[in-house]
């Protein structure tokens, strides 16, 4: 991966492959941890920017509140921390960012109530999360037979780390059959999301997403759901069948890492036209301006660094 000079660590700027953990480290055994994915971009005017960062630190804070961890730094500390890194690494052309809540070294065993609560911050280089060829001309997409881990079996609202052993699980099965990404059903047969991105689809001129019953509430999903209405698409929030997506107008993946990427095909079955559709390159170009200020109405969501 590309390194970068610093990571943050409980308050203090630690050299990149200076940033290590105890082996006895309570998440690494146990899988309770909070993580948080956001994007900063070089912006029309040649600075940086981070996107929707007091979204992203809420989230953080929230899901390491479902997963009972107190955080020892206020959303207004980590806000800094996050400028002040990509200050530090010189990440001026933009980077992605990953806040992790984790529990530390001194105690074991599942009770983790005296457990340390640590807080770290990494920033690096990283282009797009499924390819630059998946952005322009779409990408292979496999059902998965893993199910999205069900809120009555874990904190599925939370950003947790332990949720993620399902989507590495679901994302292997389908990379090494040959697809890009995996896209998981709830336990009621609906799709539900990606392994880390949000779905939609476009049937008609309507643009339609699975509610967020069953899914992490998405930042970047939502940003997409306000530009379609800006642009005057309707957007309808419903539960989603395989077999709608098989004959779906077009389909694609949003999140902080995939931003808006085209699904061309599923299940050996080919999307709409087999690449990125009228709608989603509409909305992709969209979101592109929105988070290099070329949108005065989203300027607003950008923390300049520089």
């Amino acid at each position: 991966m590309n390194e970068a000079k610093y990571i943050w660590m409980d308050g203090e700027m630690v050299p990149w492959n200076d940033a290590k953990v105890h082996v006895l480290t309570h998440t690494l055994h146990y899988g309770n941890g909070a993580i948080e994915g956001t994007k900063a971009y070089q912006t029309v005017d040649g600075r940086c920017a981070i996107f929707k960062l007091k979204e992203h630190t809420q989230r953080l804070l929230n899901s390491a509140k479902m997963t009972l961890m107190d955080v020892p730094f206020t959303l207004e500390e980590l806000n800094e921390a996050q400028v002040k890194l990509l200050q530090e690494n010189e990440l001026s052309e933009g980077a992605y960012i990953r806040p992790l809540v984790y529990l530390g070294y001194g105690v074991m065993g599942l009770y983790h109530k005296d457990a340390p609560v640590n807080v770290s911050i990494s920033a690096w280089k990283w282009g797009a999360y499924l390819g630059e060829e998946g952005l322009k001309k779409g990408v292979r997409v496999k059902i998965s037979s893993f199910t999205r881990t069900p809120n009555t079996s874990g904190m599925g609202k939370a950003k947790a780390v332990a949720n993620y052993l399902n989507s590495q699980m679901a994302k292997y099965e389908a990379v090494e059959a040959g697809y890009d990404e995996a896209l998981l059903r709830d336990d009621q047969g609906y799709i539900a999301e990606a392994s880390g991105a949000c779905f939609f689809v476009v049937r008609d001129g309507v643009l339609i997403s699975p509610p967020n019953d069953n899914t992490l509430e998405s930042i970047t999903q939502q940003t997409v759901i306000d530009l379609a209405e800006d642009m005057g698409i309707k957007v309808v929030r419903r539960r989603i069948t395989r077999e709608e997506i098989y004959i779906a107008d077009e389909a694609f993946f949003t999140g902080t890492a995939a931003e808006v990427t085209p699904i061309r095909e599923v299940d050996a079955r080919i999307i709409g036209c087999g690449s990125r559709g009228p709608i989603t390159e509409k909305l992709q170009s969209a979101y592109f301006d929105a988070v290099s200020g070329r949108n005065e109405k989203y300027i607003k969501h950008l923390t300049y660094i520089n």
